[in-house]
């Protein structure tokens, strides 16, 4: 009897755990069923973020369109705190954000909106400012309330290991689930820990992979370089190479995010122009977009919106690269071949559709053909090229004459 009641014991256990990492999942999947998409205030703004940039930016983006693709949050990044007040509640500072974080997310929930703020899980965060560690619950109760959407939560400033990550994110999480408001958990840890094994069992709804983006296509380092260690910042090509391994850890709720869109950027000097980031060409702009949205990434445009110029309005308003990312099925790209020249994708979309990248990594132009089988699509397909708008039926086989870092997009529809 005793050895049965330690099995029911231990059976009912098993049926919580279940239950509660199920309920989790289904709640992740609620909130985000598609990659977030919107404008983030670091590489343009880094700390020195305002109120009335925010407002200014927000009305940009309903004025531009932006909005009605689906760019429909602002996540406010580091800089906005303020410290405490004398019960400890964390305040915005006052001269940056003289109406408060609460007046902020009416004005965008009044416009079709969202707001996105930022934490960290240690006493300071990044950039020295007041954090959220040791206040978890009184920090999310205070986001509730002011009708904060999204929670972008770092991790400087906090011990290395990933278990002590783990039990500080799931208090954040926990935190979060219990303000009384849904609110999107990102998990801002770098990828050091492996966030994407455990990420959505502590309420994480995506979860940076790699260290920040940079400015530039590539580090152009030797094979095995520690670029954080030795100081180099990350490029288009280096933060694909880390998120494009990542493919079965991604779903509707669960998302790998590889960090913000750079296009438009121009080499701005700030946070994405450090080690490095001195630009990009136009073609890199337009892989960096054609990739994010195959790996069913995160849209975060972090150039100046209220001042954009025709190709940087064209890659980041293209339907049809933007429908590839939010795509219901939520499936990232698989990638299918990867050799000195060559990465092929290959990504299922809803009513058995498929979108196929090619990126050529080489320095020179590059011409050639791919047939479906090699990829493993059987029969024939009407390709619709994403970017040139030119339609291809009854095809098997690709063709393709790419530049130097160029990625073509097709979306294939099996022939009737």
């Amino acid at each position: 009897m005793k050895n049965n009641g330690l099995y029911l014991f231990n059976y009912k256990i098993l049926v919580l755990l279940l239950f509660t990492q199920n309920f989790t999942q289904a709640q992740n999947r609620q909130l985000a069923p598609t990659p977030p998409m919107g404008f983030m205030t670091w590489n343009y703004f880094a700390d020195d973020i305002t109120e009335s940039d925010v407002r200014s930016i927000a009305d940009a983006m309903i004025e531009n369109g932006l909005v009605s693709l689906g760019y429909d949050h602002i996540f406010i990044d580091d800089g906005w705190q303020g410290g405490r007040d004398k019960r400890n509640n964390i305040i915005p500072d006052p001269e940056k954000f003289p109406s408060g974080i609460k007046a902020l997310a009416d004005y965008l929930h009044s416009k079709g909106m969202k707001l996105g703020i930022y934490s960290d899980a240690a006493q300071l965060t990044c950039g020295g400012y007041t954090a959220s560690y040791g206040f978890e619950e009184q920090d999310a109760k205070t986001f509730a309330d002011w009708g904060v959407d999204y929670l972008k939560y770092d991790y400087c400033g906090a011990p290395a290991d990933q278990s002590t990550a783990i039990k500080r994110y799931k208090r954040m999480g926990k935190a979060l689930q219990n303000s009384g408001r849904d609110i999107v958990f990102a998990v801002c840890e770098w990828g050091q820990r492996e966030p994407w094994k455990w990420a959505n069992n502590v309420g994480g709804h995506l979860w940076r992979t790699t260290y920040d983006i940079r400015d530039k296509w590539s580090a152009n380092a030797p094979p095995g370089t520690d670029l954080h260690k030795e100081g180099i910042g990350y490029g288009i090509l280096d933060i694909l190479n880390i998120n494009a391994e990542l493919d079965e850890y991604a779903g509707p709720g669960n998302w790998n995010d590889p960090d913000m869109l750079i296009v438009g950027l121009n080499g701005k000097k700030g946070p994405s122009g450090d080690l490095g980031g001195t630009g990009c060409s136009m073609v890199e702009y337009q892989s960096q977009m054609s990739l994010w949205c195959l790996m069913a990434a995160p849209l975060m445009i972090s150039n100046d919106i209220r001042n954009m110029d025709d190709d940087t309005r064209k890659i980041l308003m293209n339907k049809d690269i933007i429908a590839i990312d939010q795509d219901p099925l939520g499936i990232q790209a698989k990638r299918i071949i990867n050799n000195d020249n060559l990465q092929v994708f290959l990504k299922s979309l809803e009513n058995n559709e498929y979108a196929i990248g090619i990126l050529n990594t080489t320095k020179s132009n590059l011409s050639g053909q791919i047939k479906l089988l090699e990829i493993g699509l059987r029969g024939k397909f009407n390709f619709y090229n994403v970017w040139s708008k030119e339609e291809h039926k009854n095809q098997n086989v690709i063709k393709y004459d790419l530049e130097s870092h160029e990625t073509l997009v097709l979306r294939l529809t099996k022939r009737n």
